[in-house]
């Protein structure tokens, strides 16, 4: 296996395992003496920083959308996120000298992003008939030369290290978060989907719903910043469409309301925030930085920036935030139902009804 590290600052050798457990030497800071943990974590937060300044916050809601530039090539060199990626990945290493073979594997062997992603969605979806070598080559192909899911995926990885309070890195929701990887198993198969090659699109569909418990259809058409928290038991549609920055709890189906053929599914605007075990049933639409309480059931269209809850789902007040899928507010307080009391009346005349 070969080593195609990126240029780190101060680097020097540690000695782990490959694969086939021979020994290997990987960079490691050339800090020898016992502060040397502390000094990559130091480096690991500059480098967090440098995200931020880098590339866009638009996860946190920063930016705008689509004004920053997409990578170019399957590059270490100015991806920010990357870097970030590789120096907290030797910093586990360091702490966790059981992991290193590991992770030298899954990140640190390889030169891009893309291509430690494809590794990684590979080993967890092979089986006796979608093998790890054939599955690899497929994604990064995918990954390597698809412009924006290029962006995309960078732009999930900010969405799960920002919104996910469990998430501890970048790194770790690289290597475990199957929210993560199904997200991005779907993106290659919608790429796929739309080249013609609908039957293996169709089969890695299947397989992500086996290993991971999440059922997105490759046709569905998914933004970028997204945030699927757990993913387990996640249905969305063949003609669904979800828009930028929406966060999707567990458990949430975004479905057809009977047999009817054609476009069938629901319509979420950029911004929303869906609850656990929420139902979307039917082609309506979920308006811009909208919020579905846990546990409803949507059948009729949602209004911009308002808060639905129940069975069927009525609105119950508007949220204060733009963006409420980056707050990760779910609930709804005494205090937020007396303000909101007042300007619901206001509104309700051409409001939402159940």
């Amino acid at each position: 296996m070969a080593a195609c590290l990126g240029s780190v600052s101060e680097m020097r050798s540690i000695r782990i395992l490959d694969e086939h457990h021979n020994p290997i030497m990987v960079p490691e800071s050339s800090d020898s003496n016992p502060n040397s943990i502390a000094s990559t974590s130091t480096s690991i937060m500059v480098m967090r920083h440098k995200v931020e300044k880098i590339f866009p916050v638009y996860a946190r809601g920063g930016l705008s959308p689509r004004s920053d530039p997409v990578l170019n090539s399957c590059s270490v060199v100015g991806d920010s996120i990357w870097d970030a990626v590789r120096l907290e990945a030797k910093l586990e290493a360091e702490n966790e000298p059981i992991l290193s073979s590991f992770l030298y594997a899954s990140i640190l062997s390889h030169d891009c992003l893309e291509r430690a992603l494809g590794f990684i969605i590979a080993n967890r979806l092979q089986n006796n008939t979608l093998l790890e070598t054939q599955l690899m080559d497929i994604f990064c192909d995918v990954l390597v030369q698809n412009r924006g899911i290029k962006r995309a995926i960078r732009l999930d990885l900010q969405a799960f290290k920002e919104r996910d309070p469990s998430c501890l890195s970048y790194c770790s929701a690289l290597l475990y978060l199957k929210g993560y990887h199904s997200l991005q198993t779907h993106r290659v198969a919608h790429a796929l989907w739309n080249q013609g090659r609908k039957v293996l699109a169709l089969a890695l569909q299947s397989r992500v719903s086996e290993v991971f418990g999440v059922d997105i259809h490759p046709a569905a058409k998914i933004g970028e910043g997204i945030l699927l928290d757990h993913g387990t038991g996640l249905v969305i549609g063949e003609t669904a469409v979800i828009g930028d920055r929406v966060s999707l709890m567990q458990g949430v189906t975004l479905g057809g309301s009977g047999k009817e053929t054609g476009d069938r599914h629901p319509k979420v605007g950029q911004g929303v925030l869906i609850g656990a075990s929420v139902t979307v049933l039917g082609n309506i639409k979920i308006g811009e930085g909208a919020m579905i309480a846990s546990g409803s059931l949507v059948l009729k269209d949602v209004p911009q920036h308002s808060m639905v809850a129940g069975i069927p789902a009525k609105v119950i007040g508007y949220v204060e935030e733009q963006v409420p899928s980056l707050t990760m507010k779910h609930d709804a307080s005494k205090d937020f139902f007396e303000h909101v009391a007042i300007g619901q009346e206001v509104r309700s005349n051409g409001g939402y009804s159940g």
